[in-house]
């Protein structure tokens, strides 16, 4: 689709970013994207190649290749070369009910897996998104849109995350009344706090939510379901329930000193310094001020590169990273072909802005902390990191890692955030529901269902699959959503690509 020389006459051209010396007095989004003609010859860009791993969103050596909610993508760049945005908006909301979202915060799976890449650079395909989103704001093509006929069946959702949103989105077109739960004071889960305004502003989850509402959708926050409402009052009052609560039992590192005064989980981090940041521009100090603070993040992963990112901006003293794994080669191995995802490494924004401001990259590679040192106080004082060393258990058939004698090194650190990923739902709601959990402590289902063991209860997102991205999360929510559809009905007007 597109152009069918587009590929060889247009180089890829993608949004750029604000200095980082500029954007981190900020935390504001700080893209600078292309004008809509120049867009449009990006979309020029797609070939006809005939094997559109782009959409196809399959497994590869355990990682996705291509996009897991199957957007029409070769279609709808073509759409976008020929200027025809209201269709390209139709054509994208097919698969993604939330463009706005992953054309901002998704690692773009698609670019990793299309053709052009194989001989060059790929086609901007998460410009592209971004560019047919805001456009249908502009125009009014994503206006609510409510639902002219209701069946009379009640869904409850709990969790207002991306699966919620999701499940929440369809259920409602397809006509059934829907509400959503939130137990945090603003819907939106890790949209709203668990990725930083500088990502993800969240005006952008402030309009959408707008629209769901004038659509129909019910949103009920500050009500932590399993706590202050009990399970069995909504099994009561809706037909069905789907659990979409994450996962979000942070992992914690078990290491003496453990208990000194400073150390925090990344989630809380950031939810707080978010919060303060929408509540009152930071006025009310409820946050975790880093300012002339030593800063260590245990965890090399997107989380740890916000807190890096948010540390900067509260002016850290210094901001180290701590990752476990070596550093990624800067080009794909050989063992790595393409369609793979490419296991290169990745310098994020966070990091951008640490060898900007500080001269040099923030992370140590193969190392993990020994111990944190506590002053007389109590307070964090230093954190002893040891590097480590992968060895090959030939009975086991895995790599194990251990400490190098002699490798220990102390750094000063008033505050450490363990950025180090998460180990499934928290209990309480699946034993409010009496639903079974499984060795990951995600709620257990039957292989590619959704129901789970307790009659009219249905899961989505992180909570069944474990830690993932948005757009497995968005295609959890629809899938959830046509499995209760069917549920009630007996059949479903649902599809998922």
């Amino acid at each position: 689709m597109g152009k069918p020389t587009g590929f060889m006459e247009y180089s890829r051209e993608v949004s750029k970013d604000r200095e980082p010396l500029e954007r981190i007095k900020h935390f504001n989004e700080f893209r600078e994207h292309l004008p809509q003609e120049r867009q449009q010859l990006q979309g020029a860009r797609c070939m006809e190649c005939g094997v559109p791993f782009c959409q196809a969103g399959m497994m590869i050596c355990g990682m996705a290749s291509g996009c897991p909610l199957h957007n029409l993508v070769p279609e709808w760049n073509d759409l976008v070369y020929m200027g025809n945005w209201e269709q390209a908006y139709r054509r994208l909301q097919k698969t993604n009910p939330f463009p706005e979202f992953t054309s901002r915060v998704c690692p773009a799976l698609c670019e990793a897996a299309c053709t052009c890449g194989l001989i060059g650079e790929p086609v901007a395909t998460r410009e592209n998104e971004y560019a047919i989103i805001e456009h249908a704001y502009e125009q009014g093509y994503a206006a609510p849109r409510p639902v002219k006929v209701r069946t009379g069946k009640k869904v409850a959702v709990v969790g207002s995350g991306p699966s919620g949103l999701a499940a929440a989105d369809q259920l409602n077109k397809r006509g059934h009344s829907v509400t959503v739960y939130e137990r945090s004071d603003r819907i939106g889960g890790l949209l709203m706090y668990g990725i930083p305004n500088m990502k993800l502003e969240k005006r952008i989850v402030d309009r959408k939510r707008r629209v769901m509402e004038e659509e129909g959708v019910v949103f009920v926050t500050g009500v932590d379901v399993g706590r202050d409402v009990k399970a069995e009052q909504l099994l009561r009052e809706f037909d069905r329930v789907i659990l979409a609560c994450g996962a979000s039992n942070p992992r914690d590192i078990q290491a003496p000193g453990r208990d000194a005064k400073g150390i925090y989980f990344a989630v809380d981090f950031l939810k707080a310094n978010t919060k303060s940041l929408l509540d009152s521009e930071f006025a009310d100090k409820a946050f975790v001020d880093t300012k002339d603070k030593d800063v260590v993040i245990i965890g090399g992963g997107d989380t740890g590169n916000d807190c890096v990112g948010t540390a900067i901006r509260h002016g850290a003293k210094s901001v180290t990273q701590i990752e476990m794994m070596p550093k990624a080669p800067d080009t794909r191995a050989q063992d790595n072909p393409w369609p793979e995802w490419p296991k290169v490494c990745k310098t994020d924004y966070g990091q951008q802005e640490a060898i900007a401001v500080y001269g040099h990259d923030p992370r140590i590679y193969e190392s993990t902390v020994k111990e944190f040192v506590k002053d007389k106080e109590g307070k964090l004082a230093a954190v002893k990191i040891v590097k480590l060393s992968w060895e090959k258990d030939e009975a086991a058939g895995r790599m194990n890692m251990k400490e190098v004698p002699g490798s220990e090194e102390t750094l000063p650190a008033d505050i450490v955030l363990i950025a180090a990923g998460f180990l499934g739902a928290q209990s309480y709601v699946a034993k409010a529901f009496g639903v079974e959990l499984n060795q990951r402590t995600n709620v257990k289902t039957e292989a590619g269902q959704y129901q789970t063991d307790r009659e009219n209860v249905f899961v989505a997102g992180d909570m069944h699959r474990g830690q993932s991205l948005v757009v497995w999360a968005i295609r959890e929510g629809r899938e959830a959503a046509k499995a209760v559809d069917e549920s009630l009905m007996g059949y479903s007007g649902l599809t998922v690509q």
